[in-house]
């Protein structure tokens, strides 16, 4: 792609100079990027670059439609009625993933649910850990992952095997010493065409910028929230920025306060962590751990079947992009 060095100079123009690429031009550009033969220097001066500008809701949309491209089975193999996708690319470290035990058992009432995500974040337990430990089987294909969820309800599989060349761009964060849009790009991948999306977020921005991108996609309904260390889990106690897109409406939610125990602050041993979510997988749960299972039970019903909970207020006003 021989302009490429022009897209980085329209983005790498500083604060008041840079531009915003078209749906079309961020396609074209991360399409070329995820090739392992493009340009090292010209990769990373691009993901910096956006890092420095923001990302648009455009921009992200492109950039998920040139990952896609690179998933084996896109487009050709669905996930059944009523699958919720569930992207897990945080991990915890401070408590155990409730949102993980909710998605168990909503799977054993008959909601079925795909998580993917990466198998190893350092410092941090990652969902492929947890879900291991609960006996959820991993596939490496959309196909196996298809089988799976009929078989099992729930399937794991890791952006390694499903998109491998985003998985290499999303692994440079060590090196670039920042976080770059690949991450925001694999939570919004919905590899099997969920009709349902649980979807969290740690920078309060990102509500408008993944709403928007999700109504660009098509998506028919999410769920964008600020979740849980980044993870697609909802505060029991006051929740913060949970914006609803259903088909091209997006719309601000207000949840009830539980008024239980905050989230806790301290940083937890994995082994803590795992003991903690064994312990509320056989019914042993404290308050707030009880109050946050609810909620999220809550979630994966309205992302599977539209059914919004009565005691979720819905604002007014449409979501509007940072």
């Amino acid at each position: 792609m021989n302009d490429l060095a022009s897209y980085i100079r329209r983005v790498a123009r500083g604060k008041h100079g840079s531009e915003h690429l078209s749906r079309m031009e961020a396609c074209e550009v991360f399409g070329h990027l995820l090739d392992e033969q493009a340009d090292a220097l010209q990769l990373g001066a691009f993901l910096i670059s956006q890092r420095m500008k923001g990302e648009t809701s455009e921009e992200i949309a492109g950039f998920v439609d040139a990952a896609r491209i690179w998933v084996a089975g896109y487009g050709d193999i669905r996930a059944p009625a009523g699958c919720v996708d569930l992207p897990c690319y945080a991990g915890k470290r401070r408590a155990a993933p409730v949102h993980l035990a909710a998605a168990l058992k909503v799977r054993d009432a008959g909601i079925p649910v795909f998580v993917h995500g990466v198998e190893h974040i350092e410092g941090r337990w990652s969902a492929w850990q947890a879900l291991n430990s609960a006996g959820v089987k991993r596939a490496v294909s959309l196909t196996e992952a298809l089988n799976v969820l009929a078989d099992e309800g729930i399937v794991y599989a890791d952006l390694a095997d499903i998109c491998p060349p985003l998985f290499r761009i999303y692994n440079l964060r060590p090196r670039l010493g920042v976080r770059s849009f690949a991450n925001t790009v694999a939570r919004l991948l919905n590899p099997l065409q969920c009709q349902g999306q649980l979807n969290g977020f740690f920078h309060t921005p990102y509500a408008d910028k993944m709403a928007g991108a999700n109504v660009l996609l098509h998506q028919p309904r999410s769920l964008i929230f600020m979740g849980a260390e980044g993870e697609p889990e909802l505060y029991a106690e006051r929740q913060k920025v949970v914006a609803m897109q259903v088909a091209d409406t997006m719309r601000m939610l207000d949840l009830p306060d539980s008024g239980c125990e905050p989230y806790p602050k301290a940083l937890g041993e994995v082994e803590d962590i795992a003991g903690r979510f064994a312990a509320i997988l056989a019914g042993d749960m404290d308050a707030r751990e009880a109050a946050t299972l609810a909620r999220m039970l809550a979630a994966f019903r309205w992302a599977s079947g539209g059914e919004l909970p009565t005691d979720w207020k819905n604002m007014k006003g449409k979501v509007t992009e940072s």
